[in-house]
Order: structure tokens, then C-alpha cells, then sequence
């Protein structure tokens, strides 16, 4: 294959936040993916393609945390304390790069740049839906273990943190197998707007990786089934309430990961996750993925996205990978 490389331009800095950057990421596209062709079936999803990331600024990686707030605008965050926004551009359907990228840091309550890589350890995001809109993002940590809320102003996410109340046992937690995943529940869910979060690694009960539900009528813990050799790092709902949660695994320097798809009527407090594996992969073709965010085009179809963490070492990559439904 012909590697191609897109250098996408750079796009004045949203004047928001006088901490934003513009910065420009380059992008080689991925066209197969486990002997896969774009448009061509792997595991219960077809593939769109994919493409490789790489960029000039010395923040730009560790991405861990993916939502979308429309058909193409995105959020993300690193575990260096960082947001990224922009839009993921597609050509003939498939992803084509991102344009109008910024970077920024994510700052504490007192709207001051967090202080140090233990409170500033950010792995999820979402987009908060209010009044039939985007209007702020939920952040999870790990290691100072928490929930919280960022205001978007200009689409992009800005400003002092706000604090969501979480579970004691959560807030506890003081390591890097705490808080992995954050996904709000849509309008379709039986559950609709509860924040469900996943922890990476810790069990309240064998067998299972311990979850909790924050709703005013759905709070309460549950769980997540455990997959041999995985843990989980992100989860999306779908637009029908369907949970997808997205497992990584490493062993002998080899990356693996995993896709379930649990019913929507089975998210629900004091519930076992489990679900039907839609996706998985190991080998050349797979990296450290971390994040997934689902996005819905103009067409009606639904795009399922994952992002690796090359955790900043020049031997891993940052791999964007984006998957649909088969009618």
C-alpha cells in the first residue's frame, strides 16, 4: 500500500480561551484492517477505515477519552490533562483527517491548570446533552478518582471543572485502575441521561469489574463481566440505548481489544454487564486503543470510533478507526 500523508492546515485559535492552541495533525490513511477492506464485513461491523495520527506539538498524544458533539465535531481528552477538539473529515465515507483542531488544558475548580500528572490524569469524556443541545462535557480521572463537568463554549471545552458527586467507594480509589469509562445513557435508554462509569481494574464483586449509575431514579453500583486477558477503557451508547464498551489487553508486547454490545435493557443498577462481541483484533493491525465515541452521519448511518493511547513512546502510534453497522 502507498502511504499517503494529509498535512492539514491550521485554523485560528478559537478566542474562547487564551489557552487554546491551533496546532496541525497529520494523517495517513488505514484502508484494511484484519484483511478487511473499507466497506467490507469484520466480526458484526463493517469497516470505514482508518487513519494514523501523528502531530508537531508536544502535547499532542495520550489520547484516552473520544465523545462527538454532532456529525463530525469531536472532543477528546489525554492523560497529560489536555483537551483536543476539532472535526473528523471524511472523503468517499471514509475518514479523511481532522481539521480545525485546537489544544488546551484542563483546568481545576478554581479554573487554574491542574497542578501535577496524579490530578490531572483524565481518561474519559462525554457530552452532556441539555435543552436538545451540546452544553458542557463530563470528564472522568483516575488516580485522584473524579467526576467533573466542563462548560463547552464555541463547541469546544472550556474553563473551571465542576465537581459531579460520585460513590464513595469510586472516590476512594487512589490508583490508575480507577475511573477508565464515562457514557451517558440517550433519550432511547430505559435509563435515559444516567452517567454510567466503569472502573479499569478494581472488583467490588468476583468476576466482575465494578460499575455505578448516576441517576435520580437509575443510581445505584453494578458491574461488568469480565473478559479474560481485557479491561475495559471506554463505553458509548448507542442511539437505541445499546451499551458498547471497549476492552484493551497486552500480553507478551502485543496488544489486543475487544468490542461487547450489551442490550439497552440490561443496563440497569445491581445488573452483570455482559453482551455479544461485535469486534476484537490483535497484532500489527491493533494498538493501545483507549477511547470510542459514537457519532451519527446525515445519511442515518452510525459510526463506531476508537482511538489508541501511544502514551507519548515513539513505538506505539495514535490509530483512529472508524467501523458501521451492516444494513
Amino acid at each position: 500500500m502507498v502511504a499517503i500523508t494529509l498535512v492539514l492546515a491550521v485554523e485560528p485559535a478559537s478566542a474562547q480561551s487564551p489557552s487554546a492552541e491551533a496546532i496541525a495533525v497529520s494523517a495517513r490513511p488505514i484502508t484494511s484492517f484484519r484483511n478487511a477492506a473499507i466497506g467490507e464485513q469484520v466480526g458484526s461491523l463493517i469497516f470505514a477505515g482508518g487513519l494514523e495520527l501523528t502531530g508537531a506539538h508536544p502535547d499532542f498524544g495520550g489520547i484516552s477519552g473520544l465523545a462527538f458533539r454532532d456529525a463530525a465535531r469531536f472532543v477528546m481528552v489525554t492523560d497529560q490533562g489536555r483537551f483536543l477538539s476539532g472535526s473528523l473529515d471524511l472523503a468517499d465515507g471514509a475518514p479523511a483527517g481532522l481539521s480545525g483542531v485546537e489544544i488546551d488544558v484542563v483546568r481545576n475548580s478554581s479554573g487554574n491548570p491542574l497542578p501535577n500528572k496524579f490530578s490531572s490524569d483524565s481518561e474519559a469524556i462525554e457530552v452532556v446533552v441539555r435543552n436538545g443541545g451540546p452544553d458542557a462535557v463530563r470528564v472522568g480521572f483516575e488516580n485522584l478518582a473524579r467526576i467533573a463537568e466542563f462548560d463547552l463554549l464555541d463547541g469546544r471545552p472550556f474553563g473551571a471543572a465542576r465537581e459531579i458527586a460520585i460513590p464513595q467507594w469510586l472516590t476512594d480509589l487512589r490508583t490508575n485502575e480507577s475511573i477508565e469509562s464515562v457514557c451517558i445513557a440517550p433519550p432511547a435508554s430505559p435509563i435515559a441521561r444516567s452517567t454510567l462509569i466503569i472502573a479499569e481494574a478494581h472488583a467490588r464483586t468476583a468476576g466482575q469489574w465494578a460499575a455505578t449509575l448516576l441517576g435520580n431514579r437509575d443510581r445505584g453500583d453494578l458491574g461488568l463481566a469480565m473478559a479474560p486477558g481485557l479491561n475495559p477503557t471506554d463505553c458509548a451508547f448507542l442511539p437505541n440505548g445499546d451499551l458498547l464498551v471497549l476492552e484493551r489487553g497486552l500480553a507478551f508486547l502485543a496488544f489486543s481489544m475487544q468490542i461487547r454490545r450489551i442490550p439497552a435493557n440490561e443496563v440497569r443498577p445491581d445488573a452483570t454487564l455482559d453482551g455479544e462481541i461485535i469486534l476484537s483484533g490483535s497484532g500489527s493491525a491493533v494498538d493501545n486503543f483507549e477511547a470510542l465515541g459514537v457519532r451519527s452521519l446525515p445519511d442515518g448511518q452510525t459510526r463506531v470510533t476508537i482511538v489508541s493511547d501511544d502514551n507519548f513512546n515513539s513505538f506505539q502510534r495514535t490509530l483512529l478507526l472508524e467501523f458501521s453497522f451492516p444494513d
